[in-house]
């Protein structure tokens, strides 16, 4: 087989994407779609498609994911093609990885879809929190899967996250211990080193929000797919200049600027990492520091690329992971962008009607800010939301919260907290949740 010459890991590297449809399983994209943006993850990787091939299955083959057969027929695919990968655009088990890297030998290597997307991470983690959580989510994804094919990824990396990210020395040999076994001892070492890292970064964040939280100023967090327009919506807002492009994870670390709004009244706004279909568990858990940011937001604004043909399966797709991290029961607001890129104005319209209370924008442009703007305030300021909540008497900041922001219209004291019903602004509801009531 021809093999391309490559200057960086997979540039130039020739890409078969192979996706299967499994049983009646309810996917939120179909086959085709999955695939076509397995081809967008693909290329922002770095790879060049050259060839998909599909499959439908009653359920996956014990061994291979797919039958021998079909893995037979995709390596003669595979050479025809003059392909180095073969992408999957699901996650295989660890069996799976090892039995179809026997089928295909050395000839072409095979990926999954999740580890393909940890690579994008990795390459687009600029900060040493982002490289903490890749390399941790990295090394978990590996650590069932490690082979003697990986080995290497121990003994060549030596520090500070990239595609591989870092690891301590290997050390010394015990009796009787192969070299892999060595290596999995290693890679615990370097995931438990990893884990303690993130708790101190963890704790960090968590001190930087009850400082915003003292401050009362309300935290509005971006959220959406990846690539819908956060962070093209912040830059409209606040200048922030955070890097902007049209692909999948163009940005990865969050940022937050203040807004603030005509009357002085302010809010902070947080750009966070966009979510996609099939979003890999290992990330979730690892990012566990930056998606506590989404949860602790007084206000999401769900960014929509009105434009994209799957727009209803990536609105589903962020309600799903928003659901998974614990975030649903924050206040939502739709923001359908791109609308500039409608060829019929009233397709904004139908689009709004299609995603109740949602507001039209153009974030590249401009269009609808001050419409959101007037949204966002609305919300944070003059919209109030009726109570009743039993708060036990060392909540004493969510007491006198209640007191000051709140209109107090019952007050009794009981002999484990203290009983208040009234109104309060909108952005507070998430905080006194948990103590509620009544279901007003």
């Amino acid at each position: 087989m021809k093999k391309t010459i490559k200057t960086n890991q997979y540039l130039s590297e020739r890409a078969l994407l192979v996706g299967v449809k499994i049983g009646r399983e309810d996917n939120l994209f179909a086959l085709d779609d999955s695939l076509a943006e397995l081809g967008r993850l693909a290329d922002t990787a770095g790879f060049e498609v050259v060839g998909q091939v599909t499959q439908r299955r009653d359920h996956p083959d014990p061994k291979t994911f797919i039958g021998s057969g079909k893995a037979k027929e995709i390596r003669a695919i595979a050479e025809e093609l003059e392909a180095d990968v073969i992408l999957f655009d699901d996650e295989l088990s660890p069996r799976h990885q090892r039995e179809l890297e026997e089928v295909f030998k050395d000839d072409v290597r095979v990926l999954d879809r999740t580890a393909l997307i940890l690579d994008i991470f990795a390459q687009h983690a600029n900060t040493r929190e982002g490289s903490l959580q890749v390399e941790l989510a990295q090394y978990e994804y590996r650590l069932p899967r490690l082979t003697r094919a990986w080995t290497h990824l121990v003994r060549q990396t030596g520090g500070g996250g990239g595609r591989t990210g870092g690891t301590a020395g290997v050390g010394l040999r015990g009796p009787g211990e192969t070299q892999l076994e060595v290596d999995r001892r290693v890679i615990r070492r370097r995931i438990s080193h990893l884990k303690g890292e993130l708790e101190k970064v963890c704790a960090h964040r968590k001190r930087h929000r009850i400082r915003r939280r003292e401050s009362r100023i309300p935290i509005i967090s971006l959220v959406g797919y990846t690539n819908a327009g956060k962070s093209t919506l912040l830059n409209q807002l606040t200048e922030a200049n955070v890097y902007v492009a049209d692909k999948l994870f163009a940005t990865l670390d969050p940022t937050t600027r203040r807004v603030e709004f005509p009357d002085s009244s302010a809010a902070l706004f947080t750009d966070t990492v966009g979510f996609i279909q099939k979003l890999p568990t290992t990330l979730v858990a690892a990012f566990r520091a930056t998606l506590e940011e989404i949860a602790d937001a007084d206000l999401l604004l769900h960014i929509i690329d009105i434009t994209h043909p799957q727009v209803h399966a990536q609105a589903e797709a962020v309600h799903q992971t928003l659901e998974e991290i614990g975030a649903d029961q924050i206040p939502i607001i739709p923001v359908l962008n791109k609308i500039d890129r409608l060829q019929d104005p009233d397709g904004a319209r139908q689009s709004l009607e299609d995603f109740p209370n949602a507001v039209a924008i153009s974030a590249l442009y401009g269009k609808g800010i001050d419409d959101l703007l007037n949204i966002v305030k609305k919300y944070l300021y003059e919209r109030y939301t009726s109570m009743e909540v039993e708060l036990p008497y060392d909540e004493g900041a969510l007491i006198a919260l209640f007191h000051e922001e709140g209109h107090v219209e019952r007050v009794e004291n009981k002999y484990k907290g203290v009983i208040i019903q009234g109104r309060i602004p909108g952005r507070h509801t998430t905080k006194y949740q948990p103590f509620q009531t009544n279901k007003n």
